[in-house]
């Protein structure tokens, strides 16, 4: 007969691998969330800190949303990127430092109002230029139509006429 601590011992051996692998990798599952944890809003912020960060946020765009300011974003970008923003405004920055920091870093786009110079003149003069080519295709067009109604047309020549009138004639269509 076995006796009743072989088979404990037996079963215990057999499950301890499965053991092993769920008391290491529990942990691992639970430690890991706070890696993937999004930063937060200040919970008590300070009204002057608060107050420059809305000013600097408005003037900057939210790289993921590119239609909003970091201000009105949801995104967890421009949640990181307003916490850099009190984090700086912390140490004693100044907007100009601020600003010219997250330019550097992200370049002229995350500016909401560019500022006029070589890199960024496509941005700001690519819309009159567009408008001028459609203006000039619609003019050139409406100069081409008026040219077309006012040439009288061509008359058939005679030897042509000739030759249209005998396949009427052929097909028993006379005028």
């Amino acid at each position: 007969m076995v006796s009743l601590a072989r088979i404990l011992t037996r079963i215990c051996l057999s499950l301890c691998p499965l053991w092993f692998s769920v008391s290491s990798v529990f942990p691992a599952l639970v430690f890991s969330t706070e890696a993937f944890g999004q930063a937060e809003e200040v919970a008590r912020p300070d009204p002057g800190v608060e107050a420059r960060l809305k000013a600097l946020a408005e003037e900057l765009r939210c790289l993921v949303c590119q239609n909003q300011t970091i201000a009105d974003s949801h995104a967890p970008l421009a949640l990181d990127l307003r916490n850099q923003i009190r984090t700086q405004i912390a140490q004693g920055r100044s907007d100009d430092q601020i600003r010219d920091y997250m330019v550097q870093r992200y370049g002229d786009f995350v500016l909401y109002r560019p500022p006029f110079k070589a890199t960024t003149a496509i941005l700001w003069a690519g819309p009159f230029v567009l408008i001028a080519i459609g203006l000039g295709i619609f003019l050139v067009m409406v100069r081409r139509k008026r040219a077309g109604a006012e040439t009288p047309r061509e008359e058939v020549s005679a030897k042509r006429r000739d030759e249209l009138e005998k396949l009427l004639a052929d097909r028993g269509e006379t005028r």
